[in-house]
């Protein structure tokens, strides 16, 4: 007895919250898996119950093969816009972290103050579309790939800057010394140090660009443009709801992500570590 009482002394903080994960993340997704296996009818009732048949499966072909296989067109669009964005993201955000940290004068205070605006200032739909249009990338995926890339940039920026600082200005001098020009200094030698910053940076920018819903909804609309997010308009409507589909369809959108997730999560968890520490 007096064992168990330890055990409990011990490990109520993890149990704790084993038990809160499990009710904040865990409850939610058996739901969307339940909603998922069920047939069109016992789906519309959203009940916490095992379905009488187990459509998963089928569900999620239905899905796939709807609209002439318009999935396949989102997931294909939302791989191009995360990886194009996800490049320019890491290349302009290093590019411009290495300069601010390495430099000390008006210029990148100014540029420092716009970044900072960047973190607190909303984005602005409407004249974001009027240039857009002016400029012919609105409807585009390129446009929407700047708009990202315009979004994230800040924070990535920050991040990269902090993990910059703890590196020594002595190994710049060193470069230099040896011949190194501004370019190769920063592709040969600042950049490899900044590995785990950039690991960080890829995979929660590849996760929130690919599960953005509302800037491609409302800058890159049109049937060919589809992203993944945007298919489950293609379940829901006003009266007639397919409730099944709509849940597989959650379920697979979340299968890239969540495979993501769990295969780079060491490197998660390293970047901001090394990132808080050395900052």
């Amino acid at each position: 007895m007096k064992k168990i009482w330890k055990l409990i002394r011990d490990y109520w903080v993890d149990a704790i919250s084993f038990v809160f994960v499990g009710i904040v993340f865990l409850v939610p997704f058996i739901f969307i898996l339940l909603i998922a296996s069920k047939p069109r009818q016992e789906a519309g009732l959203f009940e916490f119950t095992w379905p009488s048949q187990f459509l998963l499966f089928e569900n999620m072909v239905a899905v796939i093969k709807s609209n002439d296989y318009r999935m396949a067109l989102a997931l294909w669009n939302s791989a191009i816009l995360t990886v194009s964005s996800v490049t320019l993201i890491v290349l302009f955000s290093a590019l411009v972290a290495y300069v601010m940290q390495r430099r000390n004068d008006r210029v990148s205070n100014l540029v420092n103050a716009i970044i900072f605006a960047g973190l607190v200032l909303p984005p602005a739909v409407v004249p974001t579309v009027f240039w857009m249009q002016t400029i012919g990338l609105y409807k585009t995926i390129i446009g929407l790939v700047f708009i990202e890339v315009a979004l994230a940039l800040p924070f990535s920026t920050l991040i990269l800057r902090a993990f910059i600082g703890s590196i020594p200005r002595e190994i710049d001098e060193a470069a230099i010394m040896d011949g190194a020009s501004p370019m190769r200094l920063f592709s040969s030698v600042i950049l490899p140090l900044l590995k785990p910053a950039i690991m960080t940076i890829i995979i929660t920018s590849s996760i929130a660009i690919y599960n953005d819903f509302s800037n491609p909804l409302y800058f890159l609309p049109g049937a060919k443009n589809v992203t993944a997010q945007l298919t489950l308009y293609g379940f829901m409507s006003q009266f007639n709801s397919q409730w099944n589909l709509v849940f597989a369809d959650v379920v697979i959108i979340t299968i890239p992500p969540l495979i993501l997730f769990m295969f780079f999560q060491k490197q998660i968890v390293s970047g901001i570590t090394a990132g808080a520490v050395k900052g």
